[in-house]
C-alpha cells in the first residue's frame, strides 16, 4: 500500500467521528428549542387561565352590586315615609320624626351649584314662604359634603334646609339612587326626584326624572291641595 492511500485511511475515523460530533451538537439545540416550546404554552394557559377567572370573578362581583341598587328605588305613593337621620346645613341634624304632623316636601338633587341643581334651589327658596303658609317643610337633598353645602347655600341665598347624605343611604331609601347614562356610558348616581310626604307620615306624590323649570311651583300646588 502507498504512502498515500495508508494518509487517506487514518483520516477517515477521525473525520467520520468528527461529523457525528457535529451531528450530536446539530440536534442537542434542536431538542431542547422543542423541550421549551413544548412547555411554553402550558404556562402561558395556566397565567390566560388564571387571569380570566379572575377578570370573570370581578365582572361578576360588578354585575352583582347593580341590581342591589337597583332594587332600593321601589318608594311609592301610599308607602310611609323611610326615616332618616342625616346633618344638615348650619350643623346639627335632620330627621323625618322632626316634622311629624306637617307636609314635607324632599327634593334630591345631583350635585350642588351646578346649573339646574342652582336653578331648582333658588326656585323652592322663593316659594319658601308660600310652603309655609301651605303647612309644608322643604328640604334639599344631595351627597355633598356640609362643606359643598353651606357654600352652596351661602352664594345664592338660599333659605331652605340642605341635607348631606354622603352615604347614599336617604338617596337609596327614597329611590332617588339608581342607574344614569351620559355620553354612552352607564354609573349609578342621583336621580332628581322629589317626594311630598303628607302630615300622616305617607309618600303623597312622588316626581321622577324632574323638570327643573316650573317644578316648584308644580309641587307647591299639590302640597296646597293635600
Amino acid at each position: 500500500m502507498s504512502k498515500t492511500s495508508r494518509k487517506k485511511s487514518s483520516k477517515a475515523p477521525s473525520g467520520s467521528a468528527t461529523a457525528k460530533k457535529k451531528a450530536l451538537k446539530a440536534r442537542a439545540p434542536a431538542q431542547t428549542k422543542s423541550a421549551k416550546t413544548r412547555r411554553a404554552p402550558a404556562g402561558k394557559s395556566t397565567a390566560t387561565i388564571a387571569k380570566t377567572a379572575s377578570h370573570g370573578a370581578a365582572s361578576k362581583q360588578l354585575n352583582s352590586s347593580k341590581p342591589a341598587a337597583a332594587a332600593k328605588t321601589g318608594l311609592t305613593e301610599g308607602q310611609k315615609a323611610p326615616a332618616f337621620r342625616l346633618p344638615r346645613d348650619g350643623g346639627g341634624v335632620a330627621t323625618l320624626s322632626d316634622y311629624a304632623g306637617r307636609k314635607l316636601v324632599l327634593f334630591f338633587y345631583p350635585r350642588a351649584d351646578t346649573p339646574g341643581c342652582t336653578r331648582e334651589a333658588i326656585d323652592f327658596t322663593r316659594l319658601a314662604d308660600a310652603f309655609a303658609a301651605a303647612g309644608t317643610t322643604v328640604l334639599g337633598v344631595s351627597a355633598d359634603s356640609l362643606k359643598a353645602q353651606e357654600k352652596f347655600r351661602d352664594k345664592h341665598g338660599l333659605k331652605v334646609p340642605l341635607i348631606s347624605d354622603e352615604q347614599h343611604a336617604m338617596l337609596e331609601a327614597y329611590g332617588a339612587w339608581g342607574e344614569k347614562s351620559m355620553y354612552g356610558k352607564s354609573f349609578l348616581g342621583i336621580l332628581r326626584t322629589t317626594v311630598l310626604v303628607g302630615g300622616d307620615g305617607k309618600v303623597a306624590r312622588i316626581w321622577r326624572n324632574v323638570r327643573v323649570d316650573g317644578h316648584a311651583d308644580q309641587v307647591l300646588e299639590a302640597a296646597r291641595s293635600l
